[in-house]
């Protein structure tokens, strides 16, 4: 889902509107951001949630794959993979090849899988369904985020969540305060000449006045946060050309990609102390119609080589061990092929939960691919139930006052 389209499902959605536009979606002071990691950084012990979407709908099947079940490559006879090409997980169950570093999380216990998540009467639409996911209302719509509500219920300030996107998702509208705004193009610092000028700026000069001091200390407090972030923020020039390489040869590999780029500055943040403790990034292109096995291949080698660095980063720090990763997307699609070496929308997909807290193995029932509901996959978990399990256990929140009275938890998913 490229940015234009993102928008349109900000728009279509309905959340923008009641939520991010009436709580005032607040783009981030750098001053601010670093005297809040300073005067109240956030307490090591906390934990934080980073969630990732993947937009587009993302082939759960050729994800986490059914390679033993004769089902499977009887429905896809072009696009399915054996045995010998998928990371063995047990259960008849193997990873992508492209998810080496997620493999190597799996081995150690530190990746849960939770099989068959979905919610009761499915919508093949992308706006819908992912309105359902961001909002946590399957039945009807609501103007707010399900992380949004989280925001209202834990008071106004907007850097208790931070966007690293684009565009600001519905998930982080509440219907008072919306979460805060830091796209990786407004990390961009000039290079080059002007650069070396602009580092000036924020040396201070003897007999100015205290508007000329305000304005150098602003510059050195975004010098600083560079330091701080590391390689995430990047010459203004090298950012551009960067971003034209990738439209032009489409997503890349590793932590080179824009979504790794995301990760590494939300990494620095924790690091940082930033008092946040929920965060967005996402990975679009999932919606694969036709040609999919490159494709998806494609786009999870990169989600694996933006995750395993960050991962393997956050263990590093006491700040970092506290950080679990949430990722979905919006559906999975249908068992059979297309005519187009594709698959259509479909209903329950995967989701991964990754970190120290994460109590490795699979949770929730495979989905039969036999017993079907009009050609698609049964969903065994409620997704509800993920997000109940984070709010109670990663953010300390009561889930009732977030998901509409549901309370229903997954036992044992996450240590304390």
């Amino acid at each position: 889902m490229d940015n234009l389209t993102r928008r349109r499902f900000l728009t279509l959605s309905g959340v923008t509107a009641a939520g991010a536009l009436a709580a005032g979606a607040t783009q981030v002071n750098w001053s601010d951001l670093m005297a809040a990691a300073v005067d109240d950084p956030l307490p090591s012990e906390q934990s934080v949630l980073v969630v990732i979407t993947l937009y587009g709908g993302n082939d759960g099947l050729n994800t986490v794959v059914p390679a033993a079940d004769p089902a499977y490559q009887k429905a896809r006879p072009e696009l399915a993979y054996g045995g010998d090409e998928v990371l063995d997980l047990g259960d008849g169950l193997g990873l992508n090849p492209g998810m080496k570093g997620l493999k190597g999380f799996w081995d150690d216990k530190r990746l849960a899988i939770v099989r068959g998540v979905g919610y009761p009467e499915p919508d093949r639409s992308h706006f819908r369904s992912m309105a359902i996911w961001q909002t946590a209302s399957p039945k009807s719509p609501v103007p707010s985020g399900w992380l949004g509500r989280w925001l209202d219920a834990t008071g106004a300030d907007p850097l208790r969540a931070i966007s690293v996107e684009p565009t600001l998702p519905p998930l982080l509208a509440g219907e008072t305060t919306a979460a805060a705004s830091l796209p990786l193009r407004g990390l961009a610092l000039p290079g080059g000449p002007v650069g070396t000028a602009y580092a000036a700026l924020g040396k201070p000069s003897p007999g100015e006045g205290p508007w000329q001091a305000k304005a150098a200390k602003s510059v050195l407090d975004l010098q600083n946060a560079a330091q701080v972030l590391g390689k995430a923020v990047r010459s203004g020039h090298e950012r551009e050309d960067e971003d034209d390489e990738e439209r032009n040869k489409g997503a890349s590999a590793g932590g080179a990609s824009q979504l790794g780029a995301q990760l590494e500055l939300i990494a620095g943040l924790i690091e940082a102390g930033v008092p946040t403790r929920a965060y967005s990034a996402s990975l679009g292109g999932f919606d694969t119609h036709a040609d999919e096995r490159g494709t998806q291949q494609r786009l999870l080698t990169e989600l694996d080589g933006a995750l395993t660095p960050f991962v393997q980063r956050l263990q590093k720090t006491e700040r970092g061990k506290n950080a679990m990763v949430l990722v979905y997307s919006e559906f999975g699609r249908r068992v059979q092929a297309n005519g187009s070496d594709g698959t259509d929308h479909g209903t329950a997909g995967p989701v991964f939960l990754l970190g120290e807290k994460v109590t490795g193995g699979f949770y929730g029932e495979q989905p039969s691919l036999t017993d079907l509901s009009n050609g698609d996959l049964r969903t065994t978990t409620d997704f509800r139930d993920v997000y109940a399990t984070v709010l109670h256990h990663v953010l300390g929140a009561d889930p009732a006052k977030i998901l509409a009275n549901h309370t229903t938890t997954i036992p044992n998913l996450l240590r304390a």
